[in-house]
Formats: structure tokens, sequence, C-alpha cells
């Protein structure tokens, strides 16, 4: 039908109720507008009205008669739009819309023309009309957002984005860098160092590079520092945060490092003030790290009783305990409240369970702890360092238990000379016991020790003892020279080689092991035979084991060449059958964030499936890492390097296992 036929001019600009307005079938869109674009037009027409006439043709019945419908052939976005304006009460069901008849060309040519020949504007226009609309008309981010229908964080990246330094936006536009590189590059808005970084990178780089370039003088908000502070402290101090608005950054990057280093410092030194003033030590130290060469002695608590006061609120609060445990065993789900209290008694028992172990006042007196920043962001307090100088002021109030033995047995004063221990002469009259020569003295000690190796190889039971006297000795006491067995341990420090490892599962098991060892260790070197000679079989060949078992050195290291002594290691896993997923599992901080894209794959293929490999293989870096731990989490995965090897014929069976298990 023509439009002379309904009395109405082709090419007319006509107005006609939004509910006489219809989609027409010969549209050549099938696929229909998703709801963010209906939105987004929703909130423009909304202020600035319709731009954008809609062009329609009467609708008619199968005899070619008019029916009052109009059917939409170009702007069917808009209709929907005003539609979505109507449910949200914003104007009439018959607002009317401004419209052009058109019955001259096809509907489905120009509807298909109005949809292949429109071209977008280039993003980087976008970007910059939008920083436009903040800086020279003065709108807010929420204000642009409902004059265009997006999200306030749209427009944050979109305004982040014009923001970048023309001369990078200049390369986008010309094709030499892709949208996802210009994110990285808005991480900041210094331009002078977004210039300065492109110079600096590597051909065609990944976006990760470039974000990394750009906040390498900066501290991520995940880092121990950031998170023992607080951001809001940071920036209730004048510290800035710098913002990703195109990634996952976790709370961004805090751009005041000398700033957060202050804090830091400041509150760890109040932290260790207050733990002088409540335990009483002689001196306390903040440490961002653990001074591992502290070169003192270390004292251990040793067990007392609680009092019966202490020993009552005990009582009280582990029966309260039992009962609340008792009747909510079979609940799914505890409320807030019974949640809450079970951790008060919990804290209420730890506190009174530590009364039962307690330090000598002596101790205190003249020993210290340090205040130590651990890598979870949470304060540790290391207990019962002793200072060299403290322990000489220790010493003049008695005499050395092994000094004094020796002048019992009537040796030693040339020695004592030689030390720069000052005393008079003695006259040799009145000498009651004869010295002997020095010459004489190790005369009749070398025979003395040639019997005592004689004897000790037939007696492999005090050999143990012997030994284990010597580990503990220079062990558990620091500068003690009192071990008669020539043997050295020669202990490394993990913590050292592996950032952490000290906060680990297995850490703290290993430090709560050795702490459990020395509160027993006799406060006097010199009863240290008797206490392991003392000890039952299994008791002192576990003393031995532990002792040992700290001087095991595997560490492989880039300089240090010793085939060897690492094959050695690998039976001594045999021996021990060494598990590692029992102290290791593979997260993006412990491996997957360290290896390339081909490690995490390969990790991947081993510990799941081909498959699984697969579909992680089209995923940036960050992604493919994370998905790669959720998926290696419960298939006991290991790199080369931390496995054990299996007796033969079992290795094929483990492996078949673990990816049978990933599969379930």
């Amino acid at each position: 039908m023509s439009a002379k036929s309904i009395g109405i001019p082709d090419g007319t600009e006509v107005r006609i109720p939004l509910g006489k307005l219809k989609k027409s079938p010969k549209n050549a869109r099938k696929t229909p507008h998703s709801e963010a674009t209906i939105e987004a037009l929703a909130a423009s027409i909304a202020v600035k009205g319709i731009l954008q006439n809609l062009v329609v043709e009467p609708e008619v019945d199968d005899e070619g008669a008019a029916t009052g419908f109009f059917c939409v052939t170009i702007g069917e976005g808009r209709r929907l739009a005003q539609l979505l304006r109507v449910t949200r009460k914003e104007i009439k069901k018959n607002e009317l819309i401004r419209c052009v008849i058109d019955t001259a060309n096809d509907p489905h040519e120009i509807s298909l023309d109005e949809n292949v020949t429109r071209e977008r504007m280039h993003p980087a226009d976008e970007f910059e009309a939008f920083r436009k609309l903040a800086d020279e008309r003065g709108l807010g981010v929420e204000e642009i957002a409902a004059r265009f229908g997006v999200t306030a964080h749209v427009v944050r990246q979109r305004l982040r984005l014009g923001a970048v330094s023309p001369k990078l936006v200049q390369l986008y536009r010309d094709g030499d860098l892709t949208l996802e590189q210009l994110m990285a590059f808005a991480i900041t808005d210094d331009h002078a160092r977004q210039e300065a970084v492109h110079e600096r990178l590597p051909f065609d780089p990944d976006a990760s590079t470039i974000r990394r370039l750009l906040t390498e003088i900066h501290v991520a908000a995940t880092d121990r520092r950031a998170r023992f502070v607080g951001l809001e402290a940071y920036t209730e101090a004048g510290g800035t945060v710098l913002r990703d608005l195109f990634t996952e950054d976790r709370g961004g990057y805090l751009e005041d490092v000398s700033l957060l280093d202050l804090l830091v410092t400041a509150r760890l030194g109040r932290e260790a003030d207050t733990l002088r003033a409540a335990e009483g030590w002689r001196w306390t130290e903040a440490h961002l790290d653990f001074p591992h060469a502290h070169g003192m002695r270390r004292v251990y608590p040793h067990p007392v009783e609680l009092s019966a006061e202490d020993q009552a609120a005990l009582q009280a609060v582990q029966s309260e305990f039992d009962r609340l445990t008792e009747q909510h065993q079979t609940a799914e789900e505890l409320s807030d409240e019974v949640d809450a209290r079970f951790g008060e008694l919990e804290t209420e028992i730890d506190r009174l369970e530590s009364k039962r172990q307690a330090y000598d006042p002596d101790d205190i007196v003249r020993g210290g702890a340090f205040v130590i920043l651990n890598h979870d962001g949470a304060v540790r307090i290391e207990r019962g360092f002793i200072r060299p100088e403290d322990e000489k002021a220790h010493a003049e109030t008695g005499q050395d238990s092994s000094a004094q033995a020796l002048e019992e047995e009537g040796v030693g004063g040339d020695e004592a000379k030689r030390d720069g221990e000052e005393g008079e002469e003695e006259n040799e009259e009145e000498e009651e016991v004869p010295r002997l020569s020095d010459t004489l003295v190790r005369d009749l000690t070398a025979h003395r020790t040639l019997g005592l190796r004689l004897n000790l190889s037939e007696q492999p039971e005090v050999a143990i003892v012997a030994v284990t006297h010597a580990l503990a000795a220079q062990i558990f006491y620091f500068g003690a020279n009192a071990h008669v067995v020539g043997i050295q341990p020669v202990k490394t420090d993990l913590a050292v080689h592996a950032v952490g490892i000290e906060d680990t599962a297995a850490g703290k098991s290993w430090s709560d092991r050795h702490t459990n060892w020395a509160r027993q260790m006799p406060k006097d070197v010199a009863g240290l035979w008797y206490f392991v000679a003392e000890l039952d079989h299994d008791s002192r060949m576990s003393l031995f084991a532990h002792c040992t078992a700290l001087t095991v050195n595997a560490v492989k290291l880039p300089f240090d060449r010793r085939p060897c002594a690492l094959s050695a290691a690998d039976r001594l896993a045999e021996a021990v059958g060494l598990d590692m997923t029992s102290y290791w599992c593979p997260t993006v901080r412990s491996y997957l964030g360290r290896v390339t894209k081909a490690g995490i794959l390969e990790a991947v293929r081993e510990g799941v499936s081909e498959e699984a490999a697969e579909r992680l293989s089209s995923l940036k870096k960050a992604d493919m890492a994370q998905a790669a731990e959720q998926l290696l989490a419960a298939t006991g995965w290991l790199p080369m390097l931390l496995r054990t090897a299996a007796p033969q014929g079992q290795s094929e069976v483990k492996g078949s296992e673990l990816r049978s298990q990933a599969a379930e």
C-alpha cells in the first residue's frame, strides 16, 4: 500500500503513538538487541530525546486494508527503549514518536543498509569525547553514566583511557598498539612515565608486562606491609593508591613506598614497646624480617603449674565449650551468636593454656624479643634471645661448670692465663694438687681419648648418646663448647632460599617440634649428658633424628656443584618415603605464577588431562594461573623437583590415579 492510499505523502514526518508502532517482519536484524543496548538508548533518549526519526511503513491486512498500526523498518532499538521507559513510568504508553513514512523503498533493503553502512566511531574518539564531557562541561561520572545508559565503572574506564598520553593514543589509532595494551598503560595518568615505559618495551609486549613495568616502583595492596598498615591508615596519612580499572587489581598499588615503610616501622615499634612493657623483657626490637644473623643464644619457656584460679577458669570455659559442642554437633550452620561465642571460648582457652609455659624470670630480665612482620601481614613475636654482653654479666655471678671441673682435676693454669684471666701467682708450696705441664696433659688425655674410642666403637648405644649430646649441645646451647664428639651440625637457613617458608603449615610444624624439644632441655648445658642418657630409647632416637634432620640440606643452587650430595638427597627421600603433597601444593604464588604459560599448561596436562589444558590455552597468563590452581588443587600434582621416585612399576599407577581423581 502506498502512503497516498492512507492520505499521507511518502517521506512525510509524522508523530505516531508508541502503542501504534510494531516491529517490522521485514527488518534485516534478526538477532535481538542486547539489554545493555536498550538500557543505553533509553538513558540517552531520556536526556536528549530521539535524535533520529524512526522509519515506518503502514501495516495492512491480507486484503490490503490499513490496520492503523505502523511497522518500524529503521529504529526498532529506539522503539524498544521507549517501551522500557513506559514500564518505568517515565512516559505514557501512547507517547507520540517522530517517524518518517517510507513506502517507496524496500523495507528489508533499507533496514540492511542502516546496519551495514553505518560505521562506529573509533574507540579512541569515544574515549576522548567522554573526557571532554568531564573536563569542559564539568559532568560527573554518575551523570555521564546516566546520560548514556552505562555503568559508572564503564565511564571511569573510558575517562581513564581518554587520559592516556596523546602519543600512545595516536599509536592505538594507527594500529601500533592494541586496546589491551592501551588499557595497561591507563593504570597511571603520568604521561611521561607511560612514554618512558613504552620506549623500554620489547617487541609486541603483552599487557601484563606493561602493567608490571608501570607498577615496579609501587607496592601492591596485597603486599604484607600494606595489609599490616591497612589502606585506610595509609590514605589518611596522605598516601595515594593507583588503581587498575581494567583488571582485578585486588586493591590497587600504593604509590608512596617511603610513607608506607615509615608507617610499618612506626607501628612495629609501637608493638615492640607494648610487648616490652607488658612482659618485662630487657629489650625488644622491631624488624621487617627475622634477623637470622642475630648471633644470640635463645632460651625457651618451661612447663609450670597453673594457679588454682586459672585452673578453675580453664575448667569452666572448657566445660562450656564442650556443652556447646554437644548441643550443636548436628547443626548444619551455626548462628552468628553461637559462632561468636565459640570464638571467645577458644581465645580464652588458648590464653589460659599458654600460662602452662613460662620463661625463667632471670631470662626475661636479661633477654629480649623480636617483633617481626609476618608474610601474611600479621605480627610475629619471637622471644627468649640473650645478647652476648648479657651472657657475660650473668656468668660473673657464677663459675662455669666445665672450667670448675678442670680446676678440680688440676688442669688449666696455663690456659687460664692465655684466656686473660687475672689472678695472683700461687705459691707452689701451698698447692694441694700439683699442676701438670701442658705437654703432659696433652699426652695423658691423648691416651684417654684412644681408650674412649676403642670402648665407644664397641658400644653403639652409647655412641648414639654421645652423638645426640654433641648435636643437641650445639643446636640448643649457643656458644657452648660442651661436646666431646667432633661432630658439628651445619644448619642452612631455608628462609633465605624460599620467602615465606616459615609461614607454611610445614614451617610452623617444624618450629613447634623444635620448640617442644627446646623447652625440655636442661637450663645448664652441664646437665645435657644426663638428660640425653636418661631418655628412654624411643625418645633418645627421636631427639637424635630431630637434630640430624636440622642439618639436612638438599637446596639446589645455580653456583653450587654437588651432584653426589643431591643424589644422596634423592636416596634419603626414598628411604623416608617423602610425599611432598603433604607439605606443598601448586598455587599462583608458589609455582603457577612463576613459570611460563607453557609450564602452566604442562602441569595441567600432567595433573588433569590434555583436554583441560586445551581449554586453558587461550587465557591470559594471570587467568590461566588462577584457573590452573583450582584444577590442580585436588590432584596431588608435583613438579619434577619435588617428586620422590616410586618403586619400579608404581609411578605409572600413581599418575593414572591422579588423573582419575581429577576427572571425578
